[in-house]
């Protein structure tokens, strides 16, 4: 059945009801005094979560312009990892599997035949051990391995999850590091973040975090910060969804109440240009985007698409970012290198043509080189008003690693056949088809 005319038109009114209650009159101004007023250096509990890494500015540039400029890098390698999403069985059994693929631009065909295969299972029987050792597979292309995962009371589908497509990346990335000779770009943040915020989520899950399999996990990002460093090759990671709540959060316990529901938001608020604001273009004569103008104006004018504007780099130390930080134990594992040299740095592009906000992030062992920071806006600016999405090297790792549907649907009979187990049915299952996936 389907919603009748009426009942469309009845739920639109509600529209008109729920806009009469939000002001965001003031939204661009409030954007205004976070940058310039709290981003200079955001504390919290004592510690100053966010701080500019050098210098504290919104710009924008050409989108023709640095579409055409020449690339500071001229080989750019981007990896990802794909899983087929975590699967219970009849049996007790939790698996998922992730599939790491490292890709370069221009194209390497060598390499994009590597792969790294993990499985990760929990097992409600404590006595079962599914551990195996690392095997080789397509005459030594393919690398793969069966990993157990701790066994846990709940959340045994994030713990597999996690622990699958973090092994898979981290191994990929470091068996392949020295194939990468100017830049590695990672698809997603360059630490497993989901590991790192375990301990908020549950006491048991932040028990886990600590234990030798997933420190395990970790330690692969960390050892490979430290080998980039030690070849002098930047290690970057291309966030296309970012959503961090550092800022939203620690200014709401300051009592700042924040209209925005995340960072993502307040820097699109912060990034956003359009006809009429301030009563010119919505930027500043010195390239910067201005701040203020009435919300009014940004609704009834059209954004302005021919600039990306962006961000100035910033150090972040709270949320999921605090782990890695110099003050923090790093969940336990040894840092070889001055633990500031590991704490994440990023810096926000947001393109106006797709209205989608990115993060670049990258160690500051990188970043507080100023050349170094030039050389990746640039890059980065390039590849996103080229590809009108992340730059080639992550879509092309994306593409090989990425598990389509009907391959998830494929792999999860083959295990229903070799557990002589179905998948644990839900009705949505029933409603949508069990292939949904």
């Amino acid at each position: 059945m389907t919603l009748d005319p009426i009942h469309v038109e009845n739920i639109a009114r509600l529209a008109y009801g729920i806009a009469g209650d939000v002001d965001t009159t003031d939204h661009e101004d409030l954007a205004g005094r976070v940058w310039n007023d709290w981003l200079t250096g955001l504390r919290r509990e004592g510690r100053t979560v966010i701080e500019p890494v050098a210098g504290h500015e919104r710009r924008r540039a050409p989108i023709d312009d640095v579409a055409l400029a020449d690339r500071p890098f001229g080989t750019v390698h981007g990896l990802d990892s794909g899983t087929i999403n975590p699967t219970t069985f009849k049996n007790g059994l939790v698996v998922d599997v992730a599939h790491a693929a490292m890709a370069a631009e221009p194209t390497d065909l060598d390499l994009h035949r590597d792969r790294t295969i993990v499985a990760t299972v929990h097992a409600g029987d404590s006595t079962a051990d599914f551990d195996g050792a690392w095997t080789r597979r397509d005459d030594g292309h393919t690398r793969q391995r069966v990993l157990h995962a701790p066994r846990v009371n709940r959340y045994a589908e994030g713990v597999v999850h996690a622990l699958a497509l973090y092994l898979a990346e981290g191994t990929h990335a470091l068996d392949h590091a020295d194939r990468v000779e100017e830049l590695l770009v990672l698809d997603g943040p360059i630490y497993p973040k989901e590991l790192f915020t375990w301990g908020d989520r549950d006491p048991e899950l932040g028990e886990l975090a600590r234990e030798a399999k997933p420190q395990a996990v970790v330690e692969k990002y960390v050892r490979l910060v430290e080998r980039f460093v030690e070849r002098d090759v930047p290690l970057t990671g291309f966030v296309k969804n970012p959503s961090s709540r550092t800022i939203v959060r620690t200014l709401s316990r300051k009592g700042f109440e924040s209209p925005w529901p995340d960072d993502t938001a307040l820097f699109t608020r912060l990034l956003e240009r359009r006809e009429g604001a301030n009563g010119g273009d919505g930027s500043g004569a010195d390239g910067t985007v201005a701040s203020g103008g009435r919300d009014d104006d940004r609704r009834s004018d059209a954004r302005l698409d021919d600039d990306l504007t962006f961000t100035t780099w910033f150090h972040s130390r709270g949320g999921a970012d605090g782990t890695m930080a110099a003050d923090a134990d790093a969940l336990g594992i040894d840092r070889e290198l001055d633990p500031e040299l590991y704490e994440p740095t990023f810096m926000v592009l947001y393109d106006p043509r797709t209205d989608v906000t990115y993060k670049l992030e990258a160690p500051y062992a990188f970043t507080r080189d100023a050349e170094t920071r030039d050389r990746l806006t640039r890059q980065v600016l390039a590849d996103v008003a080229t590809t009108r999405g992340p730059p080639a090297a992550v879509g092309k790792a994306d593409a090989l690693a990425r598990i389509d549907a009907t391959e998830k649907a494929a792999l999860r009979r083959k295990f229903e056949e070799r557990f002589d187990s179905d998948q644990q049915a839900t009705y949505d299952d029933h409603r949508w088809g069990k292939d949904r996936y």
